[in-house]
């Protein structure tokens, strides 16, 4: 256990999920991934299934158990989903990204609110988002994960009002593309595109993602929240 309790990252298998885990790491949390895969080295790596609330509900009673309180829970979990036009995209691989990137912040919420509002003290901890820029100004041929990074930002913004005065902050991050192994799914066409929309003309890292996340969860984050924090090389246009 660690003195600043348990941070929990679902899709901590991933290359921005490590990332975040090493950087909590640091600060000096506890790891804990919630992933399907439990091939995470230094963390007290669980698998989880995020779109299943009972799976949730067990995943957050065994993380308090053997890692102590939930003190910072970061909502990475996700997937790209189809390339094609809204109305083209077959309807099974819509509801797919839905429920694995939207449905899914809503049940980590809800398995894991009620264990952080018993911490002890008047800061019950932190809770980080893990949207996209694509949420706020959507991508052509990418409307089901669009649509559900909105809709997290959505979830951010209302959580954070709804727990203002709970002593756990809520904020997002809405980063571009990210350097993981997710990035390889995207056509050479595709990432020509996207880098196109960058104006510093890179993708980021996910150690440029984990210290955002840093900031967030740690002590000098202390009046923001409902809010989101852009990371795309200066693409975001609000």
């Amino acid at each position: 256990m660690s003195g600043r309790g348990a941070a929990v990252v679902t899709g901590g298998a991933g290359g921005i999920g490590r990332a975040v885990l090493a950087r909590l790491q640091a600060d000096g949390f506890a790891p804990v991934s919630w992933d399907l895969s439990a091939d995470v080295p230094d963390a007290l790596a669980l698998s989880v299934d995020v779109t299943d609330e009972a799976a949730l509900a067990r995943a957050a009673a065994e993380t308090v158990a053997k890692a102590g309180p939930i003190t910072a829970l970061v909502v990475n979990a996700g997937i790209l989903g189809p390339v094609a036009r809204v109305w083209e995209a077959a309807v099974a691989d819509i509801r797919r990204v839905i429920e694995t990137n939207l449905v899914s912040a809503f049940l980590t919420v809800r398995a894991a609110v009620p264990h952080m509002l018993s911490n002890p003290g008047p800061d019950h901890g932190r809770i980080v988002m893990m949207a996209s820029v694509q949420g706020k100004e959507g991508t052509a041929l990418a409307g089901p994960y669009a649509a559900a990074k909105a809709g997290m930002i959505g979830l951010t913004k209302t959580l954070g009002k709804e727990l203002a005065s709970e002593g756990i902050l809520v904020n997002a991050i809405a980063p571009a593309v990210v350097r993981t192994a997710m990035e390889h799914l995207i056509t050479a066409e595709r990432r020509a595109d996207l880098l196109s929309r960058i104006p510093m003309g890179r993708f980021i890292d996910p150690p440029e993602v984990a210290a955002m996340v840093s900031f967030l969860c740690g002590p000098d984050c202390t009046f923001s929240t409902g809010a989101v924090f852009d990371l795309s090389g200066g693409r975001a246009t609000y």
